[in-house]
């Protein structure tokens, strides 16, 4: 097994204390009142006549140099208004400005409370901007900056923080009015403000105090990131070599618990955070994709009831009086799926294996989020229900994206594929594009995990309309080395149906003649005596698109297949499966006439010899006479010697049904032969023999009366029946009626139709 899910797990589980150099965010609050001195109540947004107030009242900033503040406007040029002059009010304020301090304190790994004290008001006039430079500690217990930005007009002004080698580009626009952005650093940060092009840019400076004056650094992980990054690079050059056994994805379940309304990377808590943001940044320079994401598993089977009594002495009730008997069912999935980025790619019910969890017994021990138990019920044993749910870090490499949608299978993949190929098609694009490429990488890997079923499994069908929709994005795609795989892979495995066989043929044709004859043959070796009709059908469409030039002649051994597996081979021999028994319709000798006229005369022959050998199979009024029907519609193929074999039986069958005597019964006699010999029955048969009986009452309890019901049924008795509820038990009217007769009439009506048909020239 592969090592990488527990070195990944070593490596971020060594990752114990959360935070960053620094924070930003953005919050919707209630605008607060302020006031400045000489100026008034400030509106927000920020009035440009009211920045030149600001400006007016306001003095120049200065900066510190060693022990000396200086004011060098080639160094900063910004304005300052101290926060002796500034008045801030607001119902919500002292609420708001709570929360955003408590969520940076978080983030940046500070885990006892922290105050926020009001140092200044900076006014950034267009041309403003501040070097890079380190705050001092103002005040006792300071160990960082908190800069809000207030609702105004401004472009550029964009805030840089550095630490350690590492850089933060911080954009602090608002483009909502009533969203208050806001970043905080280290006090021992380098920081820079950019110049601003245009506008004012309003902040108001905080510093952030603790009560514990010891010194305090921000986490340092950046060895981490490193070994984390490597291992990912190395598992991403590995996968889709020979021999690698690595997972296609990695699962790193986190600490605390989360709902997908709170699931996002700026929401982790704890060490989450810190784990998180040393993931994002690995996971960039190991070119992996990193999401956040619920991990689920949900659990069913039986139940028993427990067998010792509770601790009070007292048998248990409830849900403690059942216990897990064994899990019957187990789904496992993820969804919920979250970027860093903030965006939420629609990728829901992606499954995962155990091997993926990093590490891969992760959750071993843990405790289901919900259990439930249900009482028996009638035949059915006690049964119990239960759901885990965590949230992950889930990493792949960007290069195996989409071996990894592929997890989600066919569901997902097939309208992806054609979501593909279609824009490849309307894009007018030729050869081998990117998109193309994407494309034909994914069709590669739904290849490698088609799911092949048995030829005769009873839910075959199931796979139709999936090897439809893959085979029809192929021929649009035109991409014959996948449509060879396919077919040869899939369709002559018996991954195959009827539905199929339109864009079957057009993929064919986009072979070479001989390989795509092969194949048709092959797909019909293996379905014929399962899927008779839909390899008729088949070999018919190839035969009439005469697939290439002259490559009707290359089809002889396929049309050779297809007669060799005609059904009813050993004539009435029940199939040693019951799903075996294969569907055999009138459609099916119209397809094979069809087909094998075109292909070889003398196979048609053969074909004939066969169906008509086979009676039971091939029944004249069920199967051949409609068959023959449809045929005489069609000119080339009626004239057929083969068909005309078939015609001549159908004629001979109609012909001496209609020359038998149609009279209608001179008396009461009915067919009396029943399957039934039961003293009821034997009553019944006697009746119906009786040529001066019309009617017979059978009273009896409502048992006998519904088992003779069924034999008068089951045995197409001539028989009106009504029952009397006059009286107990009630009484079963049983009338002899003409019904024999008119089934006759209606017969001998249809023949002289089907006659006429027949010998129509």
């Amino acid at each position: 097994m592969s090592s990488i899910p527990t070195e990944l797990a070593a490596i971020l589980g060594s990752v114990e204390r959360p935070g960053s150099f620094y924070a930003a965010g953005a919050a919707e609050i209630y605008m607060p009142s302020l006031e400045v001195e000489g100026v008034g109540p400030i509106a927000l947004p920020l009035l440009p006549m009211q920045a030149e107030q600001l400006v007016a009242v306001a003095e120049r900033a200065p900066y510190g140099r060693g022990e000396e503040t200086l004011v060098d406007t080639t160094v900063r040029r910004t304005w300052q208004i101290g926060a002796d002059k500034i008045q801030i009010r607001g119902k919500y304020w002292a609420q708001n400005i709570g929360e955003i301090v408590a969520w940076i304190a978080a983030r940046l790994g500070v885990s006892e409370p922290v105050t926020a004290e009001l140092y200044k008001l900076l006014v950034y006039d267009a041309g403003s901007f501040f070097v890079g430079h380190r705050d001092t500690e103002k005040a006792p217990g300071m160990f960082a900056t908190l800069v809000l930005v207030l609702p105004s007009l401004y472009s550029g002004g964009e805030l840089l923080v550095r630490h350690r080698g590492q850089e933060a580009r911080l954009d602090l626009h608002e483009a909502d009015s009533s969203e208050l952005a806001f970043a905080a650093f280290y006090a021992d940060c380098v920081h820079e403000v950019l110049p601003v092009t245009s506008g004012c840019r309003l902040t108001l400076i905080y510093n952030l105090l603790r009560t514990d004056l010891s010194p305090l650094e921000p986490p340092e992980y950046g060895e981490e990131q490193g070994r984390l990054a490597e291992r990912l690079r190395q598992w991403g050059k590995s996968k889709g070599s020979s021999g690698d056994e690595s997972p296609e994805k990695l699962i790193y379940p986190l600490e605390h618990a989360y709902t997908p309304a709170e699931l996002s990377f700026t929401a982790l808590k704890g060490a989450d955070a810190a784990r998180g943001a040393v993931a994002v940044a690995a996971a960039e320079q190991a070119d992996c994709e990193l999401h956040l994401a619920l991990v689920s598993i949900r659990e069913s089977g039986w139940a028993e009831h427990s067998d010792y009594p509770s601790r009070r002495g007292r048998s248990r009730g409830g849900e403690d009086a059942f216990e897990i008997g064994e899990v019957c069912d187990r789904r496992q999935f993820l969804s919920d799926w979250r970027k860093p980025d903030g965006s939420q790619p629609a990728m829901d019910n992606l499954p995962f294996e155990a091997e993926e969890l990093c590490p891969p017994d992760a959750f071993e021990g843990l405790e289901p989020d919900e259990q439930h138990f249900q009482e028996a019920t009638g035949n059915e044993g006690a049964s119990f229900e239960r759901t885990y749910a965590r949230a992950a870090l889930i990493f792949w490499p960007r290069a195996r994206r989409l071996a990894v949608l592929n997890q989600a299978g066919l569901f997902l993949t097939l309208p992806y594929l054609n979501e593909l190929a279609e824009r490849w098609a309307r894009n007018g694009e030729n050869g081998e594009s990117t998109l193309w490429q994407e494309a034909h990488e994914l069709s590669g890997h739904m290849m490698r995990t088609w799911p092949r079923e048995e030829v005769y499994s009873p839910w075959h069908t199931r796979g139709s309309n999936a090897s439809t929709s893959m085979l029809a994005s192929l021929v649009l795609l035109r991409d014959t080395a996948r449509i060879e795989t396919f077919l040869a892979e899939v369709s002559a495995a018996g991954f195959y149906g009827m539905a199929d066989n339109e864009k079957l043929v057009q993929a064919a044709g986009l072979l070479p003649p001989a390989r795509a004859a092969e194949l048709i043959e092959r797909i019909i070796a293996k379905n014929a005596q399962a899927m008779p009709g839909a390899c008729a059908d088949l070999l018919a469409r190839c035969a009439v698109a005469n697939l290439k030039d002259e490559s009707a002649l290359k089809l002889i051994p396929a049309a050779t297949t297809l007669v060799e597996a005609l059904p009813g081979g050993v004539e009435n021999a029940p199939p040693p499966r019951p799903w075996l028994r294969p569907a055999v319709d009138p459609g099916f000798i119209v397809n094979l006439m069809i087909a094998l006229n075109r292909i070889e005369a003398g196979l048609a022959d053969r074909a004939v010899d066969c169906v008509l050998a086979r009676p039971t199979t091939y029944g004249l009024d069920a199967i051949l006479v409609p068959a023959a029907l449809r045929l005489a519609e069609q000119a080339e193929t009626r004239s057929a010697k083969a068909v005309e074999r078939l015609f001549s039986a159908c004629l001979e069958h109609l012909r001496a049904r209609i020359a038998e005597p149609l009279e209608p019964p001179s008396d009461w006699k009915r067919a009396s032969t029943l399957a039934c010999q039961c003293r009821y029955c034997a009553e019944l048969s006697r009746f119906l023999a009786d040529p001066a009986s019309k009617t017979w009452p059978f009273q009896a309890a409502a048992a006998e009366r519904s088992h003779v019901e069924h034999s008068v049924r089951q045995n197409g008795c001539d028989l009106t029946l009504t029952t009397q509820t006059r009286g107990r038990p009630y009484t079963l009217i049983c009338t002899k009626n003409q019904a024999s007769h008119e089934r006759r009439v209606s017969q001998r009506k249809k023949d002289l139709q089907d006659l006429a048909a027949l010998e129509r020239p």
